[in-house]
């Protein structure tokens, strides 16, 4: 079986690299293709896979491409996990809503609506060009805002395609952790929108299990909960996802964005350095050398995610607290592979069309839910209506993915503003019209045919 990864010469290819070798077997894998347009960055992180597969053992063959038609021919599943722009389109995004006084976090609110903009026409086209190349391919999306291309996918009639993220099988990893057990052992109730999901329920032999994860103070400082104050946890009864502190937070958020380098800036520099490392030890030459330095690299970086948002300080030499699975969103997309390979059932958090799982939402709206997925397919599981203390904030979002899914597809600038008035994060006219026209003035690749 052939696996393709689209972004292929980004720096976390090595991490779904090595998850995929561990799962070779399971899935028959015998190539994964690394597809870049990048010509300086993917002999770099192609060597460093190369490596890993040397050691692996597993008789993977490791290729890399920047054609297109080379990575889709003959494939079974491609991952797409790019960054249109780039790290400097990121942080072009986080000062012009610095400029303008709103938050400018990458996959919510203005800089969502942003790095929407580039990153849907992107990836339409390689889902356009999959379809065409090889029909049966499934396509998982990685690139945020992942909820968001997911509903402009499928507005557009793509439906081999699954949003997936990390993020949203917090709880079910978090509470298989705490009780020693394997993430399936623990079923979990997902509802909401990526980025803007709930878990109300951890059941472990239908009984649930995440009251008493709540009620512990050393297990919320262990997670990615630990962005909030125990008692607003308590006060909804659920997990969070933790980019809901870009909304239950929006004062301390928007203060840590007016001061110092933004996170794009940080995480560039971060990609700097190790890039400019490798090329120095001449990756492909010095492997294991250049394995050391990116690891070295990885942990800097995750250690610093949201670091920031922490309101319960985690345990002393606790690093690596952050991390609730540490496969990544590797872990979800080989998963997905291996049980639509017929490799048994798993039920797992994706974003997928509704199609009445949430019924106080739209049909044909693309939801993060839990689903059961196997041979027969991706199912999402029945939630029923959401309680009114998260809908409220989940229907009013959905709204704004709605308008700004037509907005990008259809190069419509009113639209545009329209879907930002709609952002609660945003809510004004003024504000939305001066983000949109400087994001299309940034872009004028992608803005060419707006109107």
């Amino acid at each position: 079986m052939k696996l393709a990864i689209v972004g292929g010469g980004g720096v976390r290819a090595p991490l779904f690299m090595q998850s995929a070798l561990k799962r070779a077997r399971r899935l028959n894998l015998t190539e994964i293709c690394l597809m870049d347009t990048d010509a300086a960055q993917l002999p770099l992180i192609g060597a460093l896979c190369t490596e890993l597969a040397r050691r692996d053992g597993s008789g993977v063959a490791i290729t890399t491409t920047d054609s297109v038609d080379e990575a889709f021919a003959g494939v079974s599943y491609v991952v797409t996990t790019v960054r249109p722009g780039g790290a400097l389109g990121r942080v072009t995004d986080e000062k012009i809503a610095r400029k303008h006084g709103v938050l400018g976090q990458e996959t919510t609110g203005a800089c969502g609506f942003a790095m929407a903009l580039r990153s849907i026409p992107t990836i339409l086209a390689y889902a356009q060009r999959l379809r065409e190349i090889s029909p049966d391919a499934w396509l998982f999306n990685f690139t945020n805002p992942a909820g968001l291309v997911s509903q402009a996918l499928s507005d557009a009639g793509i439906t081999r395609c699954v949003g997936i993220c990390d993020s949203a099988n917090g709880a079910q990893n978090a509470v298989a952790r705490r009780l020693g057990l394997d993430p399936q052992a623990v079923e979990a109730d997902l509802f909401g929108l990526n980025h803007l999901s709930f878990t109300r329920e951890a059941r472990v032999d239908g009984v649930d299990r995440l009251p008493e994860a709540l009620a512990d103070d050393a297990f919320l400082a262990g997670t990615n909960l630990r962005v909030f104050e125990p008692r607003v946890l308590r006060r909804h009864g659920m997990w969070i996802n933790e980019y809901l502190y870009y909304y239950y937070y929006i004062d301390k958020a928007l203060a840590d964005h007016r001061n110092g380098p933004t996170r794009g800036e940080e995480v560039l520099e971060l990609n700097r350095q190790l890039l400019d490392e490798l090329q120095l030890i001449d990756a492909a030459r010095h492997p294991e050398q250049a394995l050391k330095a990116y690891f070295d690299y990885e942990h800097r970086r995750s250690g610093s995610y949201m670091a920031h948002a922490t309101q319960i300080a985690a345990a002393q030499g606790d690093a690596h607290a952050t991390a609730d699975d540490g496969e990544g969103y590797a872990g979800v997309a080989l998963s997905l592979m291996e049980a639509l390979e017929g490799n048994g059932s798993i039920r797992t958090g994706l974003n997928v069309v509704n199609r009445g799982a949430i019924a106080d939402l739209d049909d044909d709206d693309v939801v993060e839910v839990s689903c059961i997925v196997d041979s027969d397919g991706i199912r999402p599981v029945p939630v029923g209506r959401m309680p009114e203390a998260q809908s409220y904030l989940v229907r009013s979002v959905k709204h704004y993915e709605r308008l700004a899914a037509k907005a990008v597809l259809g190069k419509d600038r009113a639209l545009a503003i329209d879907a930002l008035v709609a952002h609660p994060l945003v809510l004004s006219y003024s504000l939305a019209e001066g983000l949109v026209d400087d994001f299309l003035s940034a872009y004028s690749t992608y803005a060419e045919g707006w109107a």
